[in-house]
């Protein structure tokens, strides 16, 4: 089993930053994605961003330019660097670990970007 646990979050002016973090535990293989995935109301979730064990690195095309995503494989963990965020940016983020064809998600964490 795989746990994923999440912090940072909250809200935000326009034009903020913040940082979300996720840690896994459990069977982790040696090769996996990490990333992040958000999802606004009535919507499907969406790719945000996800780095391989490998370095190899993907942005949701909103978002490319503004996030960065990062990850220390020693701890497993991954985080996501917002930045000039915007009203649109507003969802649930849900961390996400990809391996050996299962899907592990996180709790979710609400980034609400408002003035």
């Amino acid at each position: 089993q795989v746990q994923l646990v999440e912090s940072g979050g909250g809200l935000v002016q326009p034009g903020g930053s913040l940082t979300l973090s996720c840690a896994a535990s459990g069977s982790i293989a040696s090769f996996n994605f990490m990333g992040w995935y958000r999802q606004k109301p009535g919507k499907q979730r969406e790719l945000v961003a996800r780095i391989s064990s490998r370095g190899n690195i993907i942005y949701g095309d909103s978002v490319e330019g503004r996030f960065t995503v990062s990850r220390d494989n020693p701890k497993n963990a991954v985080s996501l660097q917002m930045n000039s965020l915007r009203p649109e940016d507003t969802a649930v983020y849900y961390c996400n670990l990809r391996q050996l064809v299962h899907d592990y998600w996180g709790q979710g964490a609400l980034v609400a970007v408002s003035s």
